[in-house]
């Protein structure tokens, strides 16, 4: 979700933190590859024709690569890192702590967390009603 609107550099170090995310609890599911190829098709042709899916050797320094970053990148950045999280529908603590991390070090408050959250919800709502529609 908007991943577009970042520069190349910064949709690289997010394919990073994505993929952090995911291994946190464990090898990635076969559903969380799927969620981040399309994360990865959503960044551009330019970067899924080189992108390969393997953990960055420091995760401290991809995060801090974003504390610099306009405001604007932090809060795409912990959005999209919040929907992966929401995909499977399940709640996963280890993934929750490294999501918090991210958010206290881009400076990031509990109230923008929970507007970005309620975004992530309204999308979900809207996708559960149109399967409703469609189905009936």
């Amino acid at each position: 979700m908007l991943l577009s609107l970042l520069n190349r550099k910064e949709k690289l170090k997010f394919l990073d933190l994505a993929i952090h995310m995911v291994a946190v609890d464990g090898e990635p599911t076969s559903f969380e590859k799927r969620i981040l190829n399309m994360m990865l098709a959503e960044v551009g042709d330019d970067i899924y024709q080189e992108y390969t899916y393997s953990l960055a050797s420091d995760l401290d320094v991809t995060i801090d690569f974003f504390i610099s970053t306009p405001k604007v990148t932090r809060h795409i950045v912990l959005l999209n890192l919040l929907k992966l999280s929401m995909f499977d529908d399940l709640y996963n603590t280890s993934e929750h702590f490294f999501i918090d991390t991210c958010r206290r070090k881009f400076k990031i408050g509990v109230a923008k967390r929970k507007e970005l959250m309620r975004i992530i919800y309204a999308e979900r709502d809207w996708h559960e009603q149109a399967k409703r529609v469609v189905i009936d």
